[in-house]
C-alpha cells in the first residue's frame, strides 16, 4: 500500500513546482507583449531596405564599386549564432545549436577546415554547448538582452562589417529563432555578408542620387546591416519569450495532470487504510463476542 506520507509530500512538491511554472509563464507572457509590439514595428522597415538595396544594384551595377558584394578570398567564415541566456524555453536553444553544427558541418564538406569556422554567440546556452563539442567560438555576448537597443546593438554591428571589409573573413551567416507568433518560431540562417544581388535587371522606378549612387549607398548599407542585427536580435528575444510562455503554459498543465492523479492515488490509499482500520476494529469486536 502506498505510504499516505510520502504521497502528501510529492503532492506539495508538484504544487510548489507548479506555482512556479506559472508564474515564469506570466513573466515570459508579458515580457514577450512588451517586445512583440517592436518586432512588428521594425520589420517591414528591415525587410524593405534588405530588398530595396540589392534592387538598386541590380540596376546600377556596372558603376557600383563596393566590398559589400563581394567574396572576400579568406579562408574563414563567421557564424553569427542568437541563442539565450537562460533555458527552461523547450527546444529553443538546442534547434539553434544543431542549425549551426550542420553549417559548420556543411562548409568543412566544402573543404574549409573546422578551426576557420568562427562563431560569435550572443546569448550564454549555445555558447556553453559549442564550447563543450570543441567548436570555435571566438567571442560571445550576454548582456545584450539586458539592453537591447539599436545603440548598443550597432557596436557589434560595426564590428562585423569592419571584419568583413577588412578582409577577415570570406562570407557571414545569421543563425537564430524568428518570431512568428506565441506558439510559432522559424528558425532561420541567412547569409548577412556578402548582400546576394541576382543577376543584372533593369531597375523598377526611377531614382535621383545626391550627392552621387556611390556615396548613398556607402553611407547607406551600413545601417541597412545594424537594422538588420538588431531586427534579429529582437526577432530571437521575442521567440525565446514565446518558446518560454509554451513550454511552461505544458508545465503547468502537466503539473496539474499529475496532481490530480497523485490526489486520486492518495484517495484510494487512504481509503483502503479506513476500510482496513473497519476490518480490523470488526474482526476485535468479534473475537471478544466469541470470548
Amino acid at each position: 500500500m502506498p505510504n499516505l506520507k510520502a504521497i502528501r509530500k510529492r503532492i506539495a512538491s508538484v504544487k510548489s513546482t507548479k506555482q512556479v511554472t506559472a508564474a515564469m509563464k506570466m513573466v515570459a507572457a508579458a515580457k514577450l507583449r512588451k517586445v512583440q509590439n517592436k518586432v512588428i514595428a521594425l520589420r517591414p522597415y528591415v525587410r524593405k531596405m534588405e530588398q530595396l538595396v540589392p534592387e538598386i544594384i541590380a540596376g546600377y551595377y556596372d558603376d557600383f564599386q563596393s566590398p559589400f558584394f563581394k567574396e572576400n578570398n579568406s579562408d574563414k567564415i563567421l557564424l553569427i549564432v542568437i541563442s539565450s541566456n537562460r533555458g527552461l524555453c523547450g527546444a529553443f536553444n538546442i534547434n539553434v545549436v544543431k542549425e549551426t553544427v550542420k553549417s559548420v558541418e556543411k562548409f568543412v564538406n566544402n573543404g574549409f577546415k573546422k578551426d576557420n569556422i568562427e562563431i560569435f554567440a550572443f546569448g550564454k546556452k549555445a555558447a556553453q554547448i559549442l564550447k563543450y563539442r570543441q567548436y570555435n567560438v571566438i567571442d560571445e555576448e550576454q548582456k545584450i538582452f539586458d539592453n537591447l537597443t539599436y545603440e548598443y546593438t550597432e557596436n557589434f554591428a560595426q564590428r562585423f562589417i569592419k571584419d568583413f571589409t577588412d578582409g577577415k573573413y570570406r562570407s557571414i551567416y545569421l543563425i537564430y529563432n524568428e518570431f512568428k507568433s506565441a506558439g510559432s518560431q522559424v528558425l532561420t540562417n541567412k547569409q548577412y555578408l556578402p548582400f546576394i544581388v541576382k543577376e543584372k535587371q533593369k531597375m523598377p522606378g526611377g531614382y535621383i542620387f545626391e550627392p552621387d549612387f556611390n556615396y548613398i549607398l556607402q553611407k547607406l548599407i551600413p545601417q541597412v546591416l545594424k537594422s538588420t542585427l538588431f531586427a534579429a536580435l529582437l526577432d530571437s528575444f521575442a521567440a525565446e519569450q514565446a518558446a518560454r510562455m509554451t513550454a511552461m503554459h505544458k508545465a503547468t498543465d502537466n503539473a496539474t495532470e499529475m496532481i490530480r492523479k497523485l490526489t486520486l492515488e492518495y484517495n484510494k490509499a487512504r481509503q483502503a487504510a479506513i476500510t482496513k482500520e473497519i476490518l480490523e476494529i470488526v474482526a476485535g469486536a468479534e473475537a471478544l463476542k466469541h470470548n
